[in-house]
């Protein structure tokens, strides 16, 4: 077996753990629901994290930050959400579920001045099912899979106040879309559109961080991924007289994604500020130009569904009263916010999304370890025709291991 296989068959065991997120359809476009790598303390911040350094928590959304490790720090950090939404499109309501392993990340230093962090992270993720009545039958519509990114990285300090990091990931994943046509007169048929992605994923990160006094700080970050072609394959497949014995499959289309799917530059850009480690806000910007992005005419459905570029406004605080008092002194209390246009746009209408947070951080007795829950509360509904009002309430637990790196205790 080639190794690129092996890597695939040990990215997908893990994958197939990861959350199985509440159903919208707004995820049958495109390559669904997007994720920005928070983990479970800076969701619960509004998803902020791009000038974020901790050496108590790992931050993802900029490798620059691991570089802020201790030397005898290893950090593991695993998400799990739970979510309840729902919908409401025509004076009709539904309601769905979802949730399970949402991401799986440890981090560890290299030497004094570099660390490096590997885990398992969604990318996007798609989950519909739906039905609706047509003249002399009926058709419903499912679709689940998603994107995945299996990344390792590492952050350096060159000099005092500055960092430098960089994320190299293997994304994979399939997105499976079913149509399904159940005619009065006939046998069913099913029309079947799949892309599947097995390709790598850059993102670049620095940090610079101001001493404005002994008890204040400010740090910049800024990211950024490149625009690339994505390899893989996408193709279409029609089955006929589903339900009889005599069923039948025509490969419509079948197509490499090189040069025809594509994925955006994205940048990154926040602001955060500390006092004397206790008080902490950071305002966030993520800008993805997906207008110049190719997604093939096999996946679009009759001209209807077309791409914006992505802007997300992120802002977020957290509050630790003591880090060496009582119980409640040391609970990190955390609340954020965001608003996002979002990449997909039907028709003429914009999908536009925003959501509030709130957590907490609770220190697990005698050890470092912090056990983070968070809160959120999102809306998400095209404009300006409304087409479907989703609303979402998500619980996240995040179990944050802070044990030490190769330590042993002197003999006496």
């Amino acid at each position: 077996m080639k190794i690129s296989k092996k890597i695939s068959a040990i990215a997908l065991l893990l994958a197939s753990c990861l959350t199985a997120a509440a159903q919208t359809p707004y995820s049958m476009y495109g390559y669904g629901i997007l994720n920005d790598n928070a983990t479970s303390a800076q969701r619960a911040m509004g998803g902020v994290g791009y000038a974020m350094q901790s050496g108590r928590q790992i931050n993802v959304m900029n490798p620059a930050s691991y570089a802020a490790i201790d030397s005898l720090t290893f950090l593991f950090d695993m998400g799990i959400t739970a979510t309840a939404m729902w919908s409401k499109e025509n004076g009709t309501s539904g309601k769905d579920f979802g949730g399970g392993l949402d991401y799986i990340t440890m981090q560890f230093p290299i030497t004094k001045y570099l660390g490096a962090s590997i885990g398992l992270l969604p990318y996007s993720s798609v989950g519909y099912s739906f039905g609706s009545k047509m003249e002399n039958g009926a058709d419903s519509r499912t679709g689940s899979g998603g994107l995945n990114q299996l990344y390792v990285g590492v952050g350096g300090r060159p000099f005092k106040g500055f960092t430098v990091g960089a994320n190299i990931g293997y994304l994979f994943g399939t997105t499976i879309n079913d149509i399904y046509a159940v005619p009065e007169a006939a046998n069913n048929a099913l029309f079947e559109r799949v892309v599947q992605v097995r390709d790598y994923h850059l993102q670049f990160g620095v940090q610079y961080t101001l001493d404005l006094n002994r008890d204040n700080k400010l740090t910049a970050g800024i990211t950024y991924s490149p625009y690339k072609s994505l390899l893989g394959h996408a193709w279409r497949v029609n089955y006929y007289n589903i339900g009889s014995s005599d069923v039948s499959a025509d490969t419509v289309a079948y197509t490499s994604l090189r040069d025809k799917y594509t994925l955006p530059d994205t940048w990154g850009f926040g602001l955060n500020y500390q006092w004397r480690e206790r008080l902490m806000l950071e305002a966030d910007v993520t800008y993805q130009n997906w207008k110049n992005v190719k997604y093939a005419e096999l996946d679009q459905e009759n001209g209807m569904m077309e791409f914006n570029n992505r802007l997300r406004f992120g802002l977020g605080a957290q509050y630790v009263p003591y880090h060496r008092g009582n119980f409640a002194q040391r609970v990190s209390y955390r609340i954020g916010g965001y608003y996002s246009n979002d990449y997909i746009k039907i028709g003429a209408n914009d999908v536009k999304e925003y959501g509030v947070s709130l957590g907490f951080g609770l220190p697990a007795p005698g050890s470092k370890t912090m056990v983070n829950l968070g809160f959120e509360w999102k809306h998400r509904q095209g404009t300006p025709n409304a087409l479907i009002k989703e609303d979402y309430l998500s619980i996240t637990l995040g179990i944050n291991v802070n044990e030490l790196w190769f330590y042993q205790n002197k003999i006496r």
